[in-house]
């Protein structure tokens, strides 16, 4: 089906186009994810531009070391947290293996347990939109993974040691992609780059960047579409938010380009 970006960002909510304000109202009380997550496992620092370097005590040697495959075998047969005892099975993760783009969510629901794949129920639908609405698609230079690989039991949000069990898989994707810039879609999923607790209303509109070896990658933090979902009036953040990524992979290119 081809739609045109008008019709793409219609089936956002967010027609007629939307322009970037400069400064966007603040809100008072504003709504944020309906769920908290745990208190992070390892802060950092709570700067704009703070720079967050994969966790000091990673997982087991022998995941430090797997590419793609074994790596994705090694998911499927993970017994490390409880998550495994009612998956349907594991979801590594879908897209480009040499993307620029990173998108992580939070878990997989019921109909990414059943399909093996993250993002394929209704907010699946709106993340592809959003997608769209950037001229990327989930099969082409974009690359979507999770926090935890296991479906949590009624779709809760992972838990704190969940997160950390799950950790070093992220950590290795992340490793092998080298993306360009990540995006964080919704807390848990900044509770498992960043370590942060703070609510996302207070982290958006900021630059993170995670140290990826000798590499910062930038990090935008914003909405998880299931959130959107519920709550109609932040789709417009939400698109904000892609902008911003936008811009910031543009600059990355311009000034890998001028490295050249």
């Amino acid at each position: 089906m081809n739609l045109t970006k008008q019709q793409i960002l219609a089936e956002m909510g967010l027609s007629p186009l939307w322009e970037l304000r400069h400064k966007a109202p603040v809100q008072p009380n504003a709504p944020d994810d309906a769920q908290a997550v745990p208190a992070p496992l390892s802060p950092s620092s709570a700067l704009a531009a703070s720079t967050v370097t994969a966790a000091a005590a990673p997982g087991p040697a022998p995941v430090l070391d797997l590419s793609w495959e074994p790596l994705a075998t090694s998911v499927t047969a993970c017994r490390a947290c409880r998550l495994c005892e009612q998956r349907q099975q594991a979801v590594f993760g879908v897209g480009d293996r040499a993307a620029s783009w990173l998108f992580i969510g939070e878990g997989p629901g019921a109909d990414e347990d059943a399909q093996g794949e993250p993002f394929v129920g209704v907010a699946g639908q709106l993340l592809d939109a959003m997608l769209a609405a950037l001229d990327l698609s989930r099969r082409a230079d974009v690359y979507i993974a999770n926090a935890v690989k296991c479906r949590p039991p009624g779709n809760r949000t992972p838990e704190a040691s969940e997160i950390a069990a799950c950790r070093p898989y992220l950590e290795r994707q992340i490793a092998l992609l080298q993306p360009k810039i990540i995006v964080l879609l919704g807390r848990a999923a900044v509770h498992a780059v960043l370590g942060k607790d703070d609510t996302l209303s207070s982290l958006r509109g900021k630059t993170f960047a995670y140290r990826a070896g000798e590499r910062d990658i930038p990090v935008v933090v914003t909405y998880h579409p299931a959130y959107l979902l519920r709550t109609l009036s932040d789709k417009a953040k939400a698109w904000e938010d892609l902008c911003r990524a936008r811009a910031l992979m543009r600059a990355a290119k311009q000034e890998a380009a001028l490295a050249i």
